[in-house]
């Protein structure tokens, strides 16, 4: 496995897996426009050899799809895979030894190393001269988009230290120049256990950024580990080599292989203004106080080059992380989970939105029960388990409906669910909790709520994509359009004043005149879902659109209404069609769009006989 970025670049041209651009282009805005159109067209890893405004050359898109991950790590990855087979069956050691003989030296390479010095010490620089990448339009300054963040605690044990990837704003708002620069985490991610310490023994703590270096250090920063178990360790068994860690009782420990790494000390009593910041779920996540470091050393390698990605509307190239870790870490899903045969995130409504599971229903078998019962006491286990639990909604159905039904395809799954689930019994909400920090659809800053959609038993509906005869549309919506069997799009003229009760106001008088009709009439009961949304033809247009809009917009307690709903012994359901409003509200975040001058620049760049025009 590769110690540097330059090696990993090398290896990837061999193979025919770079292209090159040494078009000067700016790291404001341009080079992000590139990247992305890239990864939109699955292309290769991108080496820019002359960024304006970087010393250094600039890689990215080497996560650009999942064969290319697994490309990179060829050669340790199926290591890895019988190391993860072998912690959910120990006993396979002894069954199957010719398959497991590595795991010894397995262990061993997942031990990270002492060293007292490192090729990343080979050159001292500044905070000013590294790349200042600029992704959106608004953004608050240049950050740095695939950092490895190492926190220490009192311990000062390589064990005992937390690798993670909290975005770097490197300067803007009140940020001194080369002194200081923002970390955005929250206090329940792993270094907030070190923020906590420091707070309670009233001292800063130390910390190190790390930006290249083996791949295997990336993923490791973002892979969702049991706690305990050190990220150094994981990334050495990736890596296949033990990861060199540069300790000193005057800084956090440095990885001797990285490009570039940057060392100080965090207050944790101390906040500062950090963002905007086009984030991954396809909005500015707003200016808010965040931890930021004093600066204490930045250094870099001989021949450094600087990996960075670009996040924004989801599929971008992060989304490969979640891929690899759902290959690598699935399997041992039943065996955290009890009972879950799978756990699917999003990646397209913005990952933390919407978590798809399969359960099981273990519960009285013998009574064939057609109700959700185990499926609920998992749904609670899931949202308890790590990022697991920032989830908004979750739906949960039963593997004995359909043993056959795929996770990852989404479309069918939220079919079966729909076909399935009773709305007067099968909506569980949690109110006025904790949401993900990006997440601006709530009613204040990571406030929101949550709810669980529980389907199990025997198909109960016909999905139809056919008006009903008795159908229309109240004063103030149009546009009718069907996103999925059974899902019904419609356009609100006004959706700031109260869209979602008009519209349930208005069809539960509908409800009323037909009386029982309503619910029984087949060409009602096969709509199941309406959505509210400001524009129906987009949501409609792909499967990919209907979910950003629908779960990035909507706050489940406030948002989510019905026709006939009704409350019993505080359980809220409704007898017709649910109904999500998902239109857009003064306190959302902006959507994040291209600067057109910028988009002008690339378009002429790819045109046919342009520089660009055999990869854009």
């Amino acid at each position: 496995m590769q110690r540097s970025t330059r090696q990993v670049v090398e290896d990837l041209r061999r193979h025919g897996r770079l292209i090159e651009i040494t078009e000067p282009l700016s790291t404001h805005l341009e080079i992000a426009e590139v990247q992305r159109r890239v990864y939109e067209r699955n292309g290769p890893a991108i080496l820019f050899t002359n960024p304006i405004g970087s010393a250094f050359p600039m890689v990215s898109n080497l996560f650009g799809s999942l064969d290319q991950a697994r490309f990179l790590f060829r050669k340790t990855i199926d290591r890895v895979r019988r190391a993860i087979e072998l912690k959910i069956d120990p006993n396979q050691l002894f069954m199957r030894p010719t398959r497991y003989w590595t795991a010894p030296w397995t262990a061993w390479t997942m031990l990270p190393g002492n060293v007292r010095s490192g090729a990343v010490q080979g050159h001292e620089t500044s905070i000013e001269a590294l790349p200042k990448l600029i992704s959106w339009p608004d953004d608050g300054g240049p950050f740095i988009t695939l950092p490895q963040v190492l926190s220490q605690g009192p311990s000062k044990s390589l064990m005992q230290c937390n690798l993670g990837m909290y975005r770097v704003q490197l300067s803007g708002n009140d940020y001194q120049t080369n002194r200081e620069i923002g970390l955005h985490y929250q206090l329940h991610r792993g270094i907030g256990v070190h923020h906590q310490q420091a707070l309670a023994e009233n001292r800063p703590f130390q910390v190190a950024i790390s930006v290249g270096g083996t791949p295997a250090m990336t993923l490791a920063a973002v892979m969702p580990l049991p706690e305990g178990l050190s990220e150094l360790t994981f990334a050495g068994a990736l890596a296949g080599h033990r990861i060199p860690m540069i300790t000193s009782r005057d800084h956090a420990p440095l990885y001797a292989d990285a490009d570039f790494v940057i060392h100080g000390t965090i207050d944790p009593t101390s906040m500062k203004r950090e963002g905007p910041f086009g984030d991954h779920l396809g909005y500015y996540a707003k200016e808010h106080e965040f931890p930021w470091m004093r600066v204490d050393k930045v250094y870099h390698r001989e021949g450094a080059i600087w990996p960075f990605t670009v996040v924004g509307r989801p599929p971008q190239e992060d989304t490969t992380f979640g891929e690899l870790i759902h290959e690598l870490t699935g399997p041992i899903i039943p065996t955290v989970l009890p009972g879950v045969k799978a756990v699917h995130a999003v990646d397209a409504a913005g990952v933390h939105p919407l978590l798809l599971a399969i359960g099981s229903e273990r519960y009285t078998p013998y009574r064939k029960p057609n109700r959700p019962q185990e499926l609920l006491t998992q749904a609670n286990a899931i949202l308890g388990q790590g990022q697991m639990s920032l989830a908004k909604y979750l739906l949960i159905v039963n593997s004995l409906d359909n043993p056959a039904l795929d996770i990852h395809k989404i479309d069918e799954f939220l079919i079966h669910l729909l076909e399935r689930i009773d709305w007067t019994r099968d909506l569980h909400f949690q109110t006025r909790t904790t949401m993900d920090t990006l997440d601006y659809s709530g009613e204040g800053f990571n406030q929101g709520s949550k709810v669980v959609m529980a389907a199990s038993g025997d198909k109960r509906t016909e999905l139809t994509t056919e008006l009903p005869g008795t159908f229309s549309l109240p004063q103030g919506f149009r546009n009718p359009r069907w996103c999925l069997p059974g899902v019904l799009g419609i356009e609100s003229a006004d959706p700031a004043v109260g869209a979602l009760n008009r519209l349930t106001d208005c069809w539960d008088e509908l409800a009323k005149s037909m009386g029982s009709r309503f619910v029984e009439d087949p060409s009602w009961s096969g709509m199941r879902l309406v959505v509210l949304l400001d524009d129906a033809h987009f949501a409609s247009r792909s499967l990919n659109n209907f979910l950003w809009v629908t779960f990035t917009r909507s706050n489940p307690a406030f948002d989510i209404g019905g026709v006939k709903g009704f409350t019993d012994h505080k359980h809220w359901g409704c007898a017709g069609p649910l109904i999500i409003d998902a239109t857009r509200k003064p306190h959302h975040a902006p959507p994040l769009i291209e600067d057109p001058r910028v988009t002008a620049k690339i378009d002429a760049l790819a045109a046919k006989g342009g520089p660009f025009s055999k990869f854009l």
